[in-house]
């Protein structure tokens, strides 16, 4: 086999060809099971921001929200004052939307609820799949749903528990980026690596 058909063996998503730091998102993120609660509340943070925006303004944006958020250190952020809260609105590699950072101190505080009562933020969100990622069998991009049932209801009771920027089209594009589903296509290399390589089937 010649390395132009090796390549054109590995097909992957669509929406992850023609740029190379979202290629690399799709490859080596995109979809793996995170039982992080940091990285949990990164991806929180970051499709927050995205709200009204593209994913691929906050990937450009990604290392300066780590270096302006205390690498997404939810027990430093919960504790952001006036002071603090203004430097990041005068920080140009960040989105410099008030509600979009005060929303993300806010989901701090409200996370680290979360984790008095259940442990770990982890224990909480993966509840809702009982531990285990749905894996859908989607063809083409137009498959790919904005928002389920599901998403409907964990941005219910994530409102609830005071948590903002938390509609259900952002907490079902968390639930693909933490791999809470497999919303790579089955033509995609990713597909089947992730099922196997986490052996969640």
């Amino acid at each position: 086999m010649s390395p132009d058909d090796n390549k054109a063996v590995k097909q992957t998503c669509g929406w992850a060809a023609g740029d190379a730091l979202m290629k690399k998102y799709h490859d080596k993120e995109w979809g793996v099971p995170v039982h992080n609660d940091r990285k949990l509340f990164e991806f929180l943070v970051l499709e927050g921001a995205q709200a009204g925006l593209s994913w691929m303004t906050i990937l450009k944006k990604r290392e300066n929200f780590r270096k302006a958020f205390d690498n997404f250190d939810y027990n430093k952020i919960a504790k952001y004052d006036t002071r603090k809260i203004n430097s990041l609105l005068n920080d140009a590699g960040i989105i410099r939307n008030r509600l979009k950072i005060t929303g993300a101190i806010g989901n701090a505080k409200a996370f680290l609820q979360v984790r008095k009562e259940f442990g770990t933020f982890d224990k909480y969100i993966w509840g809702f799949v009982n531990g285990k990622p749905i894996v859908n069998k989607f063809k083409s991009l137009s498959d790919l749903p904005a928002r389920t049932e599901l998403s409907d209801a964990i941005s219910k009771d994530l409102k609830k528990r005071g948590f903002r920027f938390v509609g259900s089209t952002i907490v079902y594009a968390h639930m693909q980026a933490t791999g809470m589903v497999n919303d790579h296509l089955q033509s995609c290399f990713r597909y089947k690596e992730i099922i196997s390589r986490y052996k969640y089937l």
